[in-house]
C-alpha cells in the first residue's frame, strides 16, 4: 500500500478576517502526479504554503511525510523539492554560486543532472541571478528543486514565466524524473493543457475547498454534458457536477456504461463529450 506524502484534514486559514482555506481536506498518495487547479484566489498557494509549513494553519491537521511541516526533520527536508510561484533565489549570486550554495544543504546532489539541464536550458552560469530573465530564473529554480532528486516535489505555478517551448522541456523533464525515481508531484497550474500532459490525478479548488479530486483519465471518461429542457434534466440531478448555470445544460459525471443506458432511457436529452476546460469552468464558477 502506498504511503501518503501529504495529508490535510479540516484545515482552516484566514487572512485579515478573510477565509482562504475552509475546512479543507486533501491528500497526496505516494507515486502520483497531482495537478492542482483553481481560479485566482481559490487558495492554491495558501494550501501549498500550509502544507510546507511556510504558513501555519489556524485550525486542522497537516502531515507532510508523516511529520509536522512546521518542525520537519533534516531527513524529511532532504526528501522535498519546492518551486514557488515567485522565485526565491539570491540576486547577488550567479547561477553556479546559487546551485553550489543549495548543494551544501543536501546529502544527495546530482551534478550530472545539473550540468545537463544548465546546458540544455541555456542558462549562463556566471551571470548574476538578478540579471537573468524571468524565464531563466524560473528554470534555475526548477534545476535547484530537481538536483537532489527529491521524493516529493511541490510546484506552485512553476512554468508561469516560461514560453511554450520552455514549458514543454520542463514537462518532459518532470515525466522523466517521475519515471526514474518514482517521485511524487503536487503541481499547481492554471494552464490546463500542461496539466493534461503530465497529471495522473486532478484536484480542483473552489472557495478554499477541494471540490473534486480524482484520476484524470477516469474523469475525462465519465464527464459528460447533458443538454435538454429543465424538466428532462431533473431526473438525472444525482449525476450533476457543480451548480447549475443554465437551465438547459449541465455537466454530469457517470460511468460510460451508465451514459449509454441513460441516453437510451432519456432520448430527449443530448449527451455530449466535454473537455477538462469545460469541466473546470462548470465546477469553479
Amino acid at each position: 500500500m502506498n504511503a501518503t506524502m501529504l495529508n490535510m484534514q479540516q484545515v482552516v486559514k484566514s487572512y485579515e478576517g478573510k477565509l482562504v482555506l475552509d475546512r479543507l481536506n486533501f491528500s497526496v498518495p505516494q507515486g502520483k502526479i497531482v495537478g492542482l487547479l483553481g481560479r485566482n484566489g481559490a487558495g492554491k498557494s495558501t494550501l501549498i504554503e500550509c502544507a510546507l509549513g511556510l504558513n501555519t494553519a489556524d485550525a486542522g491537521q497537516v502531515q507532510l511525510l508523516a511529520e509536522n511541516p512546521s518542525a520537519l526533520s533534516e531527513a524529511a527536508r532532504a526528501r522535498l523539492g519546492y518551486v514557488p510561484q515567485q522565485t526565491d533565489l539570491f540576486g547577488w549570486m550567479n547561477a553556479m554560486q546559487t546551485l553550489a550554495f543549495f548543494k551544501a544543504f543536501y546529502p544527495k546532489w546530482n551534478d550530472e543532472k545539473v550540468a545537463a539541464l544548465m546546458q540544455r536550458w541555456s542558462i549562463p552560469p556566471n551571470v548574476l541571478v538578478s540579471k537573468l530573465s524571468g524565464g531563466e530564473q524560473q528554470r534555475l529554480a526548477i534545476i535547484r528543486a530537481l538536483a537532489h532528486e527529491p521524493d516529493f516535489l511541490i510546484l506552485d505555478e512553476p512554468v508561469a514565466s516560461l514560453d511554450p517551448a520552455g514549458r514543454r522541456d520542463f514537462l518532459r523533464e518532470l515525466i522523466d524524473t517521475v519515471s526514474d525515481h518514482n517521485t511524487t508531484v503536487l503541481f499547481s497550474t492554471h494552464i490546463l493543457t500542461d496539466l493534461e500532459r503530465v497529471a495522473v490525478d486532478v484536484a480542483i479548488m473552489k472557495a478554499g475547498q477541494i471540490v473534486l479530486h480524482t484520476e484524470l483519465d477516469t474523469l475525462t471518461e465519465e464527464a459528460v454534458r447533458l443538454v435538454g429542457t429543465a424538466s428532462a434534466l431533473e431526473p438525472l440531478r444525482a449525476y450533476w457536477l457543480g451548480d447549475v448555470k443554465r437551465a438547459d445544460s449541465v455537466i454530469a459525471r457517470m460511468a460510460p456504461a451508465s451514459q449509454e443506458s441513460l441516453a437510451k432511457a432519456h432520448p430527449q436529452i443530448r449527451f455530449e463529450r466535454v473537455t477538462l476546460e469545460d469541466l473546470f469552468i462548470e465546477v469553479t464558477l
